[in-house]
């Protein structure tokens, strides 16, 4: 309850924007992408943003978009649903996002590149390219937005900006292949994405989890530290 005050106060939230929050678990898919420490920050301070992936949730909910999960549907058109619906996918997006382009091209040694979506976060000061995945994430995947990223570091973005964020959207991804394939130091997230509401009672069981984790750890901490 804390967290959701905060943000709304700070955002300005409409009743239905704050409902559409609360309703996809937003507090919970930010939880779940942070580390144990930050959870905690999360109800005191709300959402805070200082570093590439605070701007990080899993999963990403389009439930807006009206696609159906088990219809038969192409990148182009997840693009153009994310187009048609932009405010809502800002507002899922999070803090700080300004849209620039969609398919914004780029050409290099003579090929034309695409990139499917240009957003500026204008707290990070970076650009942040997002790539679609109807599919399961591959490592050329990864490939390709890396190229994407070194790109705009190199030729796009200006001395003061801040490194360029990729990020994936994807159906279905594997987090050892992610981190397999890019090196530690790579400013490239990949987020699933599902097109229905999740499952709260879940999301809020692991949240639980980690924060009686977390409290556990204090004690034992503060323990030692008194002997």
């Amino acid at each position: 309850r804390s967290f959701y005050e905060i943000e709304c106060t700070q955002q300005q939230w409409s009743k239905r924007q704050l409902s559409r929050q609360v309703g996809s678990c937003l507090y919970e898919r930010l939880a779940l992408s942070r580390n144990k420490d930050e959870v905690m920050r999360l109800a005191k301070e709300g959402q805070t943003i200082g570093k590439p992936s605070d701007i990080i949730k899993n999963p990403i909910t389009l439930e807006f978009l009206g696609l159906k999960p088990d219809a038969v549907y192409s990148e182009s058109k997840l693009e153009n649903a994310i187009i048609s619906k932009m405010q809502q996918f800002l507002l899922e997006l999070g803090k700080g996002f300004l849209f620039e382009a969609r398919q914004k091209r780029f050409t290099f040694d003579e090929q034309h590149f695409f990139v499917d979506l240009v957003f500026y976060n204008r707290l990070l000061q970076c650009y942040v390219l997002i790539d679609l995945k109807i599919e399961k994430l591959t490592h050329q995947d990864l490939g390709q937005m890396q190229m994407y990223v070194n790109y705009y570091d190199r030729y796009v973005k200006q001395d003061f900006e801040k490194p360029t964020i990729g990020i994936l959207l994807c159906r279905e991804k594997n987090d050892a292949l992610v981190e397999l394939t890019l090196p530690k130091d790579a400013n490239i997230y990949a987020s699933a994405y599902q097109l229905y509401l999740p499952n709260k009672a879940l999301l809020q069981a692991k949240v639980k989890e980690w924060i009686e984790e977390f409290e556990e750890n204090e004690e034992l901490r503060k323990l030692e530290e008194n002997e």
